[in-house]
């Protein structure tokens, strides 16, 4: 979701940096960048090191997404170029979509709210129904089979190296976005994909 469907990147480290000021822990906003989109569990003991205990890390996990939920909610999200139209593009087709995320499913939930695209997903995997993160294939596995859909007969988007690799280790196809050079397919926004972008992909190789 973050970086395909939208950024909300700045959203995130306001809200760790207020969750982390109330535990006294500070990081920088390169430690912030070098573990985005990784699971909060994974982030936390790298930051918290020898204090981040089960209990602390579920605390200051909960309060970060508290207060990125309600910046989400009080300032609003652009959809990224091109993302909002494939996504309506796609369900007018007949795809069937899902959302694969390691947020929580209330930001997801909060996220497609506040962007209008509820509708447009038949459904959301956040992090509470997996136990492995990327590049580990679960999350993409368990969406499709959610969908209903063979992995072979799904296109992942994704703007992370680590995201593609799971989608591949899926046995699925893979769109990088935000200028990643991996994928089968690599463009630098959504807007620059061709019409016959996802039906290409799937067909034989």
């Amino acid at each position: 979701m973050d970086g395909t469907l939208v950024d909300s990147r700045a959203l995130h480290w306001r809200s760790w940096q207020e969750a982390l000021a109330a535990e006294g822990v500070a990081v920088t906003e390169a430690q912030f960048l070098a573990t985005f989109g990784q699971r909060n569990d994974a982030i936390l003991r790298q930051w918290l090191g020898t204090g981040a205990t089960p209990e602390r890390i579920r605390r200051v996990g909960d309060a970060k997404e508290v207060a990125y939920r309600r910046l989400v909610q009080t300032e609003g999200l652009v959809p990224l170029p091109g993302a909002a139209e494939w996504v309506q593009r796609l369900h007018a087709a007949g795809w069937r979509q899902a959302i694969a995320s390691s947020a929580p499913r209330l930001n997801l939930e909060v996220v497609l709210r506040v962007l209008g695209l509820v509708s447009r997903f038949a459904a959301l995997v956040a992090a509470e129904d997996v136990r492995h993160g990327k590049p580990d294939p679960e999350v993409f596995l368990t969406a499709a089979s959610r969908l209903g859909v063979p992995p072979a007969r799904c296109v992942v988007v994704e703007d992370a190296a680590h995201g593609i690799e799971a989608a591949h280790r899926a046995g699925m196809r893979g769109v990088g976005v935000g200028g990643i050079r991996v994928g089968d397919l690599s463009v630098a926004s959504l807007a620059d994909l061709p019409p016959d972008a996802f039906e290409r992909l799937l067909e034989p190789r």
